[in-house]
């Protein structure tokens, strides 16, 4: 199917121009450029726009999982008949293993996977294999490694009505492909025998399961149910299961693989005892070869992910395969989209020295084999040159895509004729009290207000003091996680509050029409929260609304303030001259919120999670309290008292149902 773009607006100002250019641009096999668009310019129709003329697959990645969720739910309303799927960490929880030499502290790695998350990665790898038109919207982790792409596409079991197989040898090769066996209790991920029909729920699916019909050995039917009511669905001709995880391997494969860690392990277990290093070697010797009794068992074990490159059939050093990799499966050209390149670049740019540092440690003291290290996300270098065409999207862009870009095309003049927001310098003495009577201004208009701080304590200050002046406020903080932080964000536009406070969280892609005033607190320091480019960005959030305002507390104007300041009246006075030549009356923008994103709402989440409980025998619900009466005892003895009491609560709730 191709790319049908689908809304209610036309390109307008200097969208026209931006999408021909870098239509262009890219259309004559130029590999790199850059769309430099104002906030509020409308640079995500834009990208949409240039995907629809181009007609390629795309990935657009950013740098957190809140803009990425913002971005999936544009695109999924721009594309509707097309595959946007979403792709980013299905962790909620996650602590790396790791190991503190001077303390002689091993830490190991604890995680918590949300489902809804990995059934929407399997999702999107899924659908890149299976259709053409795919749009994926992910976050760093997209540069993380993943399964062998070809080993993916070969673990697939295509049924059609009237075929003739051995029952059992099919679902031998289901169970291969990842799922599991449970005729009592049916999940995401696996499979199900009553008689002589087999139920399927794939793991990427969201709702629908598959049930395959026999008589004898001949498929008689083939339908989609819904594996909670029971209901039966369409029926269908022929259908193609994909493994229930992007790490599933052929038996040859893990055969090969098995041989390959034990040939390792003899030796770096040599090359320990040749160093005197009795205590890494035992230390090694015991861990790994647990790990291989696990994976001759089951085919897995904890910590399989640093074993990849045996999987993958990758050699040392070699560039781990990522997300990329599944859109070059198919040999066509593609498309990668950096949103915000100004911070996502440098953030790509980090992530391997950081997961490298980490892993030499745990190597260098016997905890991992070296071949751990080829567990790893892609160097800036090799992420760089791995697709042939890349747009970098910002307000603000850095040094590196203004020198490698073919084309820069400018978006300065908005579709819908706003301003950049006027600019107000006040001394910070008086920064609290001159941003309460601005701010009750703005809420008494039912607008809302953004306001950034350099520290967590003044931050946390700020709020319990217009709490107690009868603001609704609320502060938004690094340890609030990505579903709870889309939670927030929703609530300010909808009005359950008037104030947002953060530090660094403010600055790139909230789209906020209902935020009319920006306050930057300190605007005077310097230092990477007060640069040009993050003074820029903090302002464009006011530049989506008619009555746009920006509030900057200082004691002086420091050189990027002046820079900042001199940029946003410059492009004010050109959007002024484009308005007025065109006769054109600014209008503040308007977006639908995000109803249709099932991972902002937390209700529907939640629910979804007591249904499968609803549905679990129970024996099963016997053996998970158990399970997390046993956690909740452990972290009592740790101390560790709030996690404790989240256990507690757990165990309540499932003895309720």
């Amino acid at each position: 199917m191709d790319f049908k773009l689908k809304s209610d607006y036309a390109p307008a100002g200097d969208q026209p121009q931006a999408i021909a250019k870098l239509s262009g641009s890219i259309a004559a096999k130029n590999r790199y450029q850059t769309l430099l668009g104002v906030t509020g310019s409308g640079k995500t129709f834009t990208m949409a726009s240039i995907i629809q003329q181009l007609q390629i697959p795309t990935l657009i990645m950013t740098h957190n999982k809140t803009l990425a969720a913002q971005l999936y739910h544009e695109f999924k309303s721009f594309f509707p008949d097309n595959h946007v799927e979403y792709f980013i960490s299905y962790y909620d929880y996650y602590q790396p293993e790791a190991y503190l030499p001077r303390q002689d502290l091993f830490i190991e790695k604890d995680s918590s996977i949300n489902d809804e998350l990995e059934r929407l990665r399997l999702a999107a790898t899924a659908n890149l294999l299976h259709h053409d038109d795919v749009i994926v919207v992910a976050s760093v982790s997209a540069n993380y490694g993943l399964g062998n792409p070809e080993e993916y596409r070969k673990m697939v079991s295509q049924v059609r009505v009237g075929d003739e197989f051995n029952r059992r040898e099919w679902l031998l090769s289901l169970v291969d492909m990842g799922y599991k066996r449970n005729d009592k209790f049916f999940d995401r991920g696996m499979i199900r025998v009553q008689g002589e029909s087999v139920d399927i729920f794939p793991s990427y699916e969201e709702t629908d399961a598959i049930r395959v019909e026999f008589f004898g050995d001949e498929v008689d039917r083939i339908s989609f149910f819904n594996p909670y009511t029971g209901e039966m669905g369409e029926s269908l001709k022929e259908v193609t299961l994909y493994a229930a995880t992007n790490f599933a391997v052929t038996a040859d494969r893990l055969k090969s693989a098995i041989a390959g860690i034990e040939r390792e392990l003899e030796e770096r277990l040599a090359e320990l005892e040749k160093a005197g290093k009795i205590v890494e070697h035992q230390r090694l010797k015991q861990r790994v070869e647990f790990d291989l009794e696990m994976l001759k068992a089951t085919g897995a074990c904890k910590g399989v992910e640093n074993y990849s490159r045996y999987f993958t059939g990758k050699q040392p050093g070699e560039t781990p395969y990522s997300m990329m990799d599944y859109f070059e499966i198919k040999g066509k050209p593609y498309l990668v989209i950096v949103d915000e390149s100004h911070v996502s670049l440098p953030q790509f740019r980090g992530m391997f020295a950081g997961d490298r540092s980490r892993k030499e440690v745990l190597v260098d003291y016997g905890f991992r084999l070296p071949s751990a290290l080829d567990n790893r996300p892609l160097k800036f270098d090799e992420f760089i040159e791995k697709a042939p065409h890349y747009l970098f999207v910002s307000a603000t862009p850095a040094e590196w895509e203004s020198e490698h870009s073919a084309v820069i095309a400018e978006q300065v003049v908005r579709p819908t004729g706003l301003l950049d927001p006027v600019i107000e310098l006040h001394d910070s003495d008086n920064q609290v009290a001159i941003l309460h009577d601005e701010a009750k201004k703005v809420i008494a208009r039912n607008e809302r207000v953004l306001v950034t701080t350099l520290t967590k304590k003044m931050a946390e200050e700020l709020q319990k003091h217009y709490l107690s002046l009868g603001f609704k406020v609320k502060y938004l903080h690094s340890d609030i996680d990505a579903i709870e932080r889309n939670e927030i964000i929703r609530g300010l536009r909808l009005g359950e509050f008037d104030m947002l406070i953060g530090i660094n969280l403010l600055r790139e892609g909230l789209d906020l029409p209902e935020v009319s005033l920006v306050a930057i607190f300190d605007a005077d320091k310097e230092g990477f929260l007060r640069s040009e480019t993050a003074l820029i960005q903090t302002m464009g959030r006011a530049a989506r609304n008619l009555s746009g305002k920006v509030l900057m507390f200082c004691k002086k104007t420091s050189a990027a303030m002046k820079v900042a300041i001199d940029t946003t009246n410059a492009r004010r006075e050109k959007q002024i001259a484009h308005n007025e030549a065109h006769g054109i009356t600014p209008q503040s923008t308007t977006r639908k919120l995000d109803s249709t994103l099932r991972l902002t709402d937390h209700t529907e989440l939640l629910q979804l999670k007591k249904e499968k409980l609803l549905k679990m025998p129970a024996s099963e619900k016997q053996k998970l309290i158990k399970e997390l009466s046993a956690k909740m005892k452990e972290a009592a003895k740790q101390l560790e008292f709030e996690e404790a009491a989240r256990l507690r609560d757990e165990i309540t709730k499932i003895r309720s149902l």
